[in-house]
């Protein structure tokens, strides 16, 4: 049996809990317990809750492991001359050059609108930019490379050069290498290196950080029926053997993030116990991304809301990320999330000052 660590019971400050909090992944977040999640291949067997004080004595070394990593600062990532920290929750913008995405498909007439969508953005504080050209929405069908490349390359070109840091959402290494040289420095991969068996060789080569998502099945199928035995245990571990693939590959350790997959060959009550468990992630020691904006999840919550009424949800979930330690969430509606993100670090600014 092997045992897994999720934080929980989070406190407001440290101040006065010598020897009984833990600061969570070097952020703005501290915990007072864990839960000790008992696992035998990819099955939960036992839980148990148990507080921080002391609790280092029981641990084996997979566990000592995983702990380090939990507690660990994470690097800045160096996109470019940009320099984005970790140590505080940051807000990605989202660029859908495409005529089919679920939430803003068509909604730029052309490149120049898009770039000029990915600006507006940065200004208002997005700390990245990330620019798609194939939707992966459920039921969606693949796009041959050359479309994708002619409907992303101007907009990556046109957003790097005004100075921002940009991504790039594909999962095909011709789509990544073209992207590259237009002046992405980020590649956000929906099937984590697995669709295209050359994407990890491009990203290697780079030298650049990409972000490696769980998918169950692929996009034009993933939303049929989606199952799993216990989903928060089966993610963890599919992304613990993505990571370990990518190092295989030549990625360096600090250049990963990860995601769960919100949405992503998942149900509603998939998702949510995901976001219920997301500080678990925190232990495979790599930057936290969610993407829940705008999502389903938030529809069928909602009384069946259309995508550009779920603005609440949004906002809802990436609080909900941001409390659990995600250091990126990747969004929509850029200013009303940097607006509430900027109330989220008040308030952590405040119970952080010490009282005189």
């Amino acid at each position: 049996m092997r045992t897994l660590i999720r934080p929980t019971a989070f406190v407001d400050s440290p101040f006065g809990h010598d020897g009984k909090v833990a600061r969570l992944a070097g952020g703005l977040n501290w915990f007072a317990a864990v839960e000790l999640i008992g696992i035998e291949g990819n099955k939960r067997v036992s839980t148990e809750l148990v507080t921080i004080e002391g609790i280092e004595a029981r641990f084996d070394v997979d566990m000592t492991a995983q702990w380090s990593a939990l507690t660990a600062l994470r690097k800045p990532l160096q996109l470019g001359e940009r320099t984005i920290r970790l140590d505080q929750p940051q807000v990605t913008g989202i660029v859908n050059a495409t005529p089919d995405s679920f939430s803003d498909g068509g909604q730029f007439a052309d490149a120049a609108a898009a770039a000029e969508a990915g600006a507006d953005m940065a200004r208002d504080g997005a700390a990245i930019v990330d620019v798609g050209g194939e939707s992966t929405r459920p039921g969606a069908k693949p796009v041959w490379e050359g479309d994708e490349i002619e409907r992303i390359a101007p907009v990556i070109r046109q957003l790097a050069a005004g100075g921002t840091a940009v991504s790039v959402d594909t999962r095909k290494a011709d789509v990544m290498t073209a992207a590259l040289d237009a002046g992405a420095r980020l590649v956000n991969d929906v099937s984590a290196l697995t669709y295209d068996d050359r994407a990890a060789g491009v990203i290697a080569a780079a030298g650049l950080p990409v972000i490696l998502m769980h998918h169950q099945g692929d996009p034009q199928t993933m939303q049929d029926d989606p199952r799993y035995g216990d989903v928060l245990v089966e993610v963890y571990c599919w992304l613990e053997a993505r990571i370990a693939a990518a190092q295989a590959a030549g990625i360096a350790p600090d250049k990963i993030l990860i995601d769960p997959g919100f949405g992503f060959g998942k149900s509603v009550a998939h998702n949510l116990e995901l976001m219920n468990g997301l500080a678990l992630f925190h232990s495979l020691g790599c930057p936290l991304v969610v993407g829940a904006s705008r999502k389903r999840t938030i529809g069928a919550l909602s009384n069946e809301a259309p995508a550009d009424k779920r603005l609440g949800g949004s906002i809802a979930f990436a609080l909900k990320a941001v409390e659990q330690g995600a250091q990126i969430v990747r969004v929509h509606d850029v200013p009303e999330t940097v607006q509430a993100l900027r109330i989220w670090r008040g308030l952590r600014d405040q119970a952080l000052t010490p009282r005189v």
